[in-house]
This record gives structure tokens, C-alpha cells and sequence, in this order.
């Protein structure tokens, strides 16, 4: 069935037209952007399709655009509208992070990360450098490595938090594996980042270990 033969209060647009966004499904919301099907299967079991294969919306979010391509008939003009709502959701929350200090929405900075970092295959370690009040100066990915390990110079953080001056920074890298739980190197890096930060005054807030499903603080678990 095409979305136009449903009835007109079960279509997706006017159904958001006539009770707001809060009404659809992720199904149906994927659907508006999705537009049309294929022979046999409509835009809007095309959406369902795509939650079922990634694990729900927040799994569609972290997904790689390459995965996509397995979808039969989400061809390069859908999957960059799927990945252009993944960024601008990106670039929201970076938004709200440099309006209000970090930790005033701690969940924020847990969904930031996990949409900046989460999806990737391969190690990748990254910097929130922050100005005196805790704000969000800029995000940068500083290194990236294989599946199993990053090499980090310390020298090169410092040069860059000296370049924003940063007041403070938040260290974040992903573990690719889904085990979201601290490493013992993962502890002696913090501590050597740490140590050589606090010589130019700069101090370390938190290091969070990312996976596509959390972000985990180490500072919450007693290891910074």
C-alpha cells in the first residue's frame, strides 16, 4: 500500500501537520524523510526496516553511512539525508554545549560524544577543550589508531588547549569493541595527560570511554 491509499489521518505528513511531531513514530518520522518506497514496500516499511536492522532510532543515529548501503533502496540521495540529520543533530548539541557549562547537562556531553565518536570502526581519541566557565571551546579529534590502540602525545594536546586557551579539557576515546569499562592503560594515559596539562595550568575534567550504546566517566568511577 502506498502512503497515499491510507487513510489521511493515519499519513505521516498530515498526521504531523494535525498533532505535531510528538504524535509519530520513529517509523513514521523516518518515513517523512525517507518520501518514498519501493514496488512493494512503502516509505513507511522502509522506516521500520531500518529501525529493526540497527537497533531502534538511537542505533540508526550512530550507524556508519556505509552500512547503510546494505538497505536495498536507500540509494545516495537518502542515505546523505539520513546522515545530514545525524550531523545537524551533532551540531545541536554542540550548540547547547557552548552555551551552558558542560556539566550542567551531563547527559548532553554522554550524547554528544556517543554521536561524535560512538559509530567509528577504528580507536579514536578526542579533546573537549574548554574556556574558564566551563564551555565548550571546541571538539577536536586528535589521533586515531586501529581497533585495539591509539598512540597519544601528550605534547600535542598541550600545544592545541595553549592554541584555544582552554581553561580545562575533557579527554574522550572510543573502544570500538562495546566494552565501555576502563582500561589500565586507558587509567595511565589520564594520569600522564593529567600531569602534563597541570604544568601549563589546564586541568583534566574527565575522561569518558565511548561505545555506540554509552559513554562511561572515569572521574565518576574514582579513576581520574
Amino acid at each position: 500500500m502506498l502512503l497515499k491509499d491510507l487513510p489521511p489521518d493515519a499519513r505521516p505528513r498530515e498526521k504531523l501537520l494535525a498533532r505535531g511531531p510528538g504524535a509519530l513514530s520513529d517509523a513514521e518520522l523516518l518515513a517523512l524523510l525517507l518520501r518514498t518506497g519501493l514496488p512493494g514496500k512503502n516509505a513507511l516499511q522502509m522506516g521500520q526496516e531500518l529501525l529493526e536492522k540497527f537497533g531502534g532510532m538511537k542505533g540508526l543515529l550512530h550507524t556508519h553511512a556505509d552500512a547503510l548501503k546494505s538497505i536495498r533502496g536507500l540509494g545516495p540521495a537518502k542515505r546523505a539525508e539520513i546522515v545530514a540529520v545525524l550531523e545537524l543533530a551533532r551540531r545541536a548539541l554542540s550548540e547547547q554545549l557552548k552555551e551552558k557549562p558542560l556539566f550542567s547537562t551531563p547527559q548532553a556531553v554522554r550524547d554528544y560524544l556517543q554521536l561524535q565518536l560512538g559509530s567509528r570502526p577504528h580507536e579514536i581519541f578526542a579533546v573537549l577543550f574548554l574556556d574558564s566557565q566551563h564551555r565548550l571551546i571546541a571538539l577536536e579529534e586528535l589521533f586515531r589508531g586501529s581497533l585495539s590502540q591509539t598512540s597519544v602525545y601528550p605534547r600535542e594536546v598541550v600545544v592545541r588547549a595553549l592554541a584555544l586557551n582552554a581553561a580545562s579539557v575533557v579527554l574522550a576515546h572510543n573502544h570500538p569493541s562495546g566494552a565501555a569499562q576502563p582500561s589500565r592503560a586507558d587509567e595511565a594515559l589520564t594520569q600522564t595527560l593529567k600531569a602534563v596539562l597541570s604544568l601549563v595550568d589546564v586541568r583534566v575534567l574527565d575522561h569518558f570511554v565511548v561505545t555506540s550504546t554509552q559513554a562511561v566517566s572515569m572521574a565518576e568511577l574514582g579513576l581520574l
